[in-house]
């Protein structure tokens, strides 16, 4: 950003990731734009990193589709108690599941406890993410490596094949993947590899399960303003984040989740192994 250049948002910073989001200024825009049309009505879904940002938005937008929500989260307890709340007062079930989706055994946990509570699991969404930007490869730690892969696409793995046995006919699984996997990043080496991993996840997974009739798709988003964003870079490359796309901005994840409704319900029956790109106009061709 040039000394003349207006700040796209105030300049701000976190000091721990994935960052919290009731402290951001401007707050991130969750709430749904339009109204529901009953598209997952009697489903449920299983979000990872639903307390904020993405997570949160397609939690919104889910419940206003008429699904009742399992939220797993790593430690923010008041933003995942604002998301319940939310599902809430759109009239559906919201269960928050405490915990690192990095862990197997919690992942585990986590699918039980969405079965105890539901009975079923029809929409399983990959969300959550971390990053830690580094200047060169040199500077990224085996600890930095193993945490990023563990969250970002280890996860992943773990949950999907917790759910897999009761994922049925019809279900859909959504995986978040990144722009980065497309056009790299000189900065977040670690976690482009993760979401390039999550794309080749994505298209393989979608053929092993095609013949049992369960969806797998994902979104790439681009610049989206969520709590990762402060979590992760200085205030001024904050103050600026969004304005290298065309459209000049950082998104909003409102803007985003209509994505992840659309792969989940029936309007998306003759898709499987692809990826949405809501991503400020970048051309990626993937």
């Amino acid at each position: 950003m040039t000394p003349n250049q207006q700040p796209l948002q105030p300049p701000q910073q976190q000091d721990h990731q994935p960052g919290v989001e009731h402290v951001m200024e401007p707050r991130p825009k969750a709430a749904p734009r339009h109204p529901g049309a009953g598209r997952l009505a009697g489903k449920a879904a299983l979000v990872t990193g639903g307390d904020s940002g993405i997570g949160r938005a397609v939690a919104l937008a889910f419940a206003q589709e008429g699904c009742d929500l399992a939220i797993v989260y790593l430690e923010e307890d008041r933003d995942a108690e604002e998301t319940k709340r939310l599902v809430e007062a759109a009239g559906r079930r919201c269960l928050l599941l405490k915990g690192d989706a990095g862990g197997e055994e919690f992942c585990r946990q986590a699918v039980e406890q969405t079965l105890g509570s539901y009975s079923r699991i029809d929409v399983l969404v990959n969300n959550a993410a971390e990053q830690h930007p580094q200047d060169s490869l040199e500077k990224v730690t085996r600890e930095q490596l193993e945490k990023t892969f563990r969250t970002n696409i280890f996860a992943y793995f773990y949950l999907t094949k917790a759910a897999l046995p009761h994922l049925k006919e019809g279900a859909a699984v959504i995986n978040t993947t990144s722009v980065t996997a497309y056009r790299g990043s000189p900065h977040l080496l670690d976690y482009s590899s993760t979401k390039g991993a999550i794309v080749s996840f994505t298209r393989s997974l979608a053929l092993s399960l095609a013949q049992r009739g369960v969806r797998v798709n994902a979104v790439a988003p681009g610049p989206i303003w969520t709590p990762l964003i402060p979590a992760s870079f200085p205030a001024d490359k904050v103050a600026s984040f969004g304005g290298n796309v065309p459209l000049g901005r950082a998104g909003q994840p409102t803007e985003v989740a209509p994505a992840y409704v659309f792969l989940a319900s029936s309007d998306a029956s003759y898709m499987t192994g692809q990826v949405l790109h809501p991503n400020g106009g970048e051309i990626v061709n993937g």
